[in-house]
C-alpha cells in the first residue's frame, strides 16, 4: 500500500474502532463488568496499534527520502489517531476510577 491517502484511510477506520473500543470499555466499567472493559481496552489498543503501524510506515518512507502529498485526508487521519490514543488513555483512568469507586462503595 504505497498511496498515502490509503494509508490515511486506514489509519481513520483502525483509529475509530480503538477509539469506538475504548468507549465502549468505559460504558462496561460503568456498568461494574470490569472482565468486559478490559477486553475492549484490549481490542482498543489493538486496533490502535494497528493504525500506528501504518503511521509508522509513512515516518518511515519519508526518512528514506520518499515525499508524500501532504493532504487534508493524512491530517485528518493523525487528528483520528491522536484522539484515539487519549481516549484509550482516558478510558484506562475511567475504568480504574470506576473499580476503586465499586470497591468502596
Amino acid at each position: 500500500m504505497e498511496n498515502n491517502t490509503e494509508m490515511a484511510f486506514q489509519i481513520i477506520l483502525l483509529a475509530g474502532n480503538g477509539r469506538s473500543s475504548a468507549m465502549e470499555a468505559i460504558q462496561f466499567a460503568k456498568d461494574n463488568d470490569f472482565n468486559a472493559a478490559q477486553e475492549k481496552l484490549a481490542e482498543a489498543a489493538s486496533e490502535i496499534n494497528k493504525a500506528h503501524n501504518f503511521q509508522t510506515k509513512l515516518l518511515q518512507a519519508e526518512a528514506q527520502g520518499k515525499n508524500y502529498e501532504l493532504n487534508l485526508i493524512l491530517i485528518h487521519s493523525q487528528d483520528h489517531l491522536m484522539n484515539a490514543i487519549t481516549i484509550k488513555d482516558m478510558a484506562n483512568e475511567f475504568i480504574d476510577l470506576y473499580q476503586y469507586i465499586n470497591e468502596k462503595g
